[in-house]
Order: structure tokens, then sequence, then C-alpha cells
């Protein structure tokens, strides 16, 4: 196929996105080694050199992997497009599924197409998944995760995503067959109802497939978690730990769940490294959240941009320089929905990156906010102490390259952050 005006913006932005990633990655990489060798002032009487170096040393290994990752990423996304090898799946795929019922090709080879492509899609980055938790996080004493363990989280993923995600794919296909015009704004609607169902049934009925969840029995901390809740009006269905150290050393602590169907949610490891005012610390950061509506309005932008990107793909899909434009011949013999769909999901996040610094940095603006609310509502020095026992247990440098922070970084750098906390 010639190039056409969208194959030649899409190479342009796959190029000038990846020549960026490694650019930052690089700065990322020279200015954390620059600073291996000391403690930054500000942390020298609360960090050792040896988790210092620990920290320095995890993110350089996990930047440099970054890089042979991206490498092979950006190849495979040109593969699918611009080398032809969506069209060769789309083609296979559409002369096996000849030998379905006559009623059941057009939604057979579609649903096909997509299951096709995200079945290799997932063996292309297994590798790259299984180094990055069995050599990199098992070398810096993260990995608790046996293969075993390994490969049943992933046939559990791959049973719901096949129960939930199919028919949501078929029903947005079905859509944009027999909707008209509109099918857009009614796949819409579809996809948001479905994120939220996802919402509500994740804490009861997903995720204790892959972990247990047990009451929080410690009546000490759960008193003081009830009292801090209750200053802040907050109510939640209960308060639970997680196995988390079946497969990780890495703490954290999340709410799950929609409307009343709330949980709060620690981590053991979590609860193994901080005592009961650093608990109550960060967990009134997490309420911070909430009072500011920071969930909410994530929620609303979800909707207008997945509305946007609806509208988006419902032109786009009825313009035959789309499919050309990425490297696919539209058939003239079968719907093309699927390929438009996988062709908008290959695509966008490629234009999209370039916005990521303006994302990041709203982002980091709310958990300046959630901090500054944790501070009214518990403790500022026990809030720097838990995070600094946070940085040090994850391994999180004290001392990356300002460029990449400002790109990537959803949260302030520590020093930023507690320098925000300070007296």
């Amino acid at each position: 196929m010639s190039p056409t005006p969208l194959s030649l913006a899409f190479a342009i932005a796959l190029a000038a996105s990846t020549l960026l990633k490694f650019w930052l990655s690089a700065r990322q990489i020279r200015h954390v080694a620059i600073h291996r060798g000391q403690v930054p002032a500000a942390f020298a009487g609360n960090v050792s050199l040896a988790a210092h170096q620990k920290a320095a040393d995890y993110t350089i290994a996990r930047a440099r992997f970054g890089l042979l990752s991206l490498a092979f990423s950006a190849a495979v996304l040109l593969g699918w497009t611009l080398l032809g090898g969506l069209d060769a799946l789309n083609r296979a795929v559409l002369e096996a599924s000849h030998g379905l019922p006559a009623g059941w090709q057009a939604m057979g080879y579609q649903l096909g197409l997509v299951a096709a492509f995200a079945l290799l899609g997932g063996l292309l980055d297994l590798p790259w998944e299984m180094w990055s938790t069995f050599r990199i996080e098992q070398a810096f004493g993260f990995n608790r995760t046996t293969l075993a363990l390994y490969f049943s989280d992933m046939l559990k993923g791959l049973a719901v995503g096949v129960l939930l995600g199919l028919p949501i794919v078929a029903l947005i296909l079905w859509l944009m067959g027999a909707a008209g015009p509109r099918w857009w704004l009614w796949a819409w609607g579809a996809w948001m109802g479905f994120n939220l169902l996802v919402m509500v049934i994740y804490p009861s009925v997903i995720a204790p497939l892959f972990n247990k969840f047990e009451p929080l029995t410690d009546t000490a901390l759960r008193d003081r978690v009830e009292r801090l809740m209750a200053r802040c009006g907050f109510s939640a269905k209960g308060l639970f730990v997680m196995d988390g150290s079946r497969r990780s050393a890495h703490g954290n602590a999340y709410f799950s769940g929609f409307g009343p169907a709330k949980r709060v949610v620690f981590f053991d490891t979590l609860l193994a490294k901080l005592d009961g005012g650093e608990v109550e610390a960060v967990l009134a950061h997490e309420l911070g959240h909430f009072k500011h509506r920071h969930i909410t309005k994530r929620i609303v932008l979800m909707f207008a941009l997945s509305l946007a990107g609806f509208a988006l793909l419902g032109w786009l899909a009825q313009q035959p320089a789309f499919y050309l434009g990425l490297g696919v011949q539209p058939s003239l013999s079968a719907p093309n929905d699927a390929l438009a769909l996988i062709l908008f999901l290959l695509a966008g996040p490629v234009f999209g990156f370039f916005v990521t610094p303006l994302a990041s940095h709203f982002s980091r603006r709310d958990e300046f906010q959630a901090d500054a609310y944790a501070r009214a509502q518990a403790s500022a020095a026990a809030l720097s102490s838990a995070l600094l026992k946070l940085h040090e247990d994850n391994a999180g440098t004290l001392t990356p390259d300002p460029v990449y922070a400002r790109f990537y970084y959803s949260h302030p750098p520590a020093a930023e952050r507690l320098a925000a906390l300070a007296p």
C-alpha cells in the first residue's frame, strides 16, 4: 500500500513518541545514577545509604528494562499496522469464519478477530511480564509469586475477561452494525453501564477470585479508623485486610467499590510496616480524594473522554482512509467494525501520549490536596513518616529526574511532598 496522510502522521507520531520516551528514560537513568552515592540532605536522618542505593538500583534496572520493552512494543505496533500484521490476521480469521453457519458468520468473524488479536497480544507480552516479575522484582526481593500462582492468576484473568469482556464487545459490535449512524451514542451508554457494573461487583465478586480478604481484627486500629471515617463523614461496607504478601512485598491501601459497596482494603504488607497513626494518616489521604471529589471528577472525565472517543470512532469507521492509512485493506464482503475498533485502540494511545504531562500535572495537584486534607484530619508528621517508609519499602527513588517526573509522575516526588507537609 502507498503512504497516505494518515500513515505518515501515524509513523511520525509513533517515532516522535518513542524517541521522547527513550530520551526521558535516559534522563531518568542518568540522573538517578549520578545521585546514587549520597542520600539527599532532606532525608539524611531518615533514610540509610543502603536503602537509597537499593532504590536507585531498582529504578535504573526497571528503566533499562523499560527501554527494551519500549523498543519491542513499538516494533510490534508497527508490525500490526503499517507492516500489515493486522491485515494478515484479518484475512485469516475471515477465511476461517466461512466454515461457520450462515447466521453466525458476521458476528463470529468479528469476535474471532478481536479474540485472536487479544490472544496474540497477550502471548507477545507474556515473556516481558514474566521477566519483570521473576527476574527484576525477584532480584530486589519484592516478588513472592510462584509460577503456579502466576499462571493461576493468568487463567483466572482470562476467564474473567471472557465472561465479562466478550459480551460487552459483542454488544458494541452489534450496535455498530444495527443501531444506525448514532450507534456510537448507544455504544457509549452500554460501555459506561458496563464500567459502573464492574465497579459495583469488583469488591465482592472479582477481587476474591485472586486474593483473600479478611475483616480487620486489630481492635485498636479498627477503632482509630472508624473514628477517622466518622470525622470525615465517610461510610464503608467494611474494613478488610488483603493477603498482598502472597504476590509481592510492596504495600498499599485502597478503596474499592462504588456507592454503598465501598470497602477499605489494607495490604497485609502495609499493616506490617506502619504503626496505627501512620495507617490513619494514609487512610486520611485516601479520604481526601473523596472529600475533594477527585474520584467523581475522574469518573465524569472518563465518561466525557469515552464519549468523545466513541464519537470519533463512529466517524473514522466510515472512512476507508482510516483503514488504508493504518495498513489494513477493509473488507467488501464482511463488516469492518471489529477492524475499526482494534485500529482505534492501536492508534489512539500513540497520538494521546503527548497529553501525558497534562494528566500527570492534574494528578499531582490532586495528591497535594489529599495530603493537605490528611494533615488537617490526622497528623502531618505521621503521614510524612508513612510516606518515607513506603518509599523505602517500595524502593522508590528519592532523586528522580525533574523532567521525567513532570512528564510521568502521577504523585509528587517525595521531596516536594514532604516539603509541603512540613510545619
